[in-house]
């Protein structure tokens, strides 16, 4: 059985116009606070997100939900952070994809950084995949899926989305 892509594209075309409007209200939010990943290993965790990619460490303390676990912090750019909490004890298992869970995280930053972080990522061994000469994807220690992107905010592949 096979995959019916010209309804698919017909359903996508259908929900596009029904929902998206001619004229954009403002959104209720102010930004993305941060989103909270899961780390295995807080120091290893650290060192991939700090010194390979060069986003800062902003904050490290204890989670107020899990006596014993570090909720940290990480500056992504434009008043945005990346988090991370760690559970010990609670014997996590390994990152899975699932319905409702993370995809991957795009994280945009300049030509230039692009073409050092790719060069950072290749003389660590870090397995990495670029497409369209824009993105480059990969995981973190713990499988998390993250895509580096050398498009401006609120642009993909020459596209305005926002």
């Amino acid at each position: 059985m096979g995959i019916d892509y010209a309804a698919i594209e017909a359903r996508r075309e259908g929900i596009k116009e029904r929902h998206l409007l001619p004229r954009r209200p403002p959104s209720s939010a102010r930004g993305l606070h941060h989103v909270a990943l899961l780390s295995s290993d807080v120091e290893r965790t650290i060192k991939f997100y700090q010194e390979l990619l060069e986003f800062p460490l902003t904050e490290i303390f204890e989670n107020r939900d899990y006596q014993g676990s570090s909720h940290f912090f990480f500056d992504i750019g434009n008043g945005n952070l990346l988090a991370f909490f760690d559970f010990p004890g609670l014997d996590l298992g390994p990152y899975r994809e699932v319905l409702g869970g993370l995809h991957h995280i795009a994280i945009s930053v300049d030509p230039a950084t692009w073409e050092r972080l790719r060069g950072k990522l290749e003389v660590a061994g870090v397995p990495h995949q670029i497409e369209s000469g824009a993105s480059i994807y990969f995981r973190d220690p713990d499988g998390a899926r993250l895509e580096l992107l050398a498009d401006h905010l609120g642009e993909m592949y020459g596209s305005r989305v926002l």
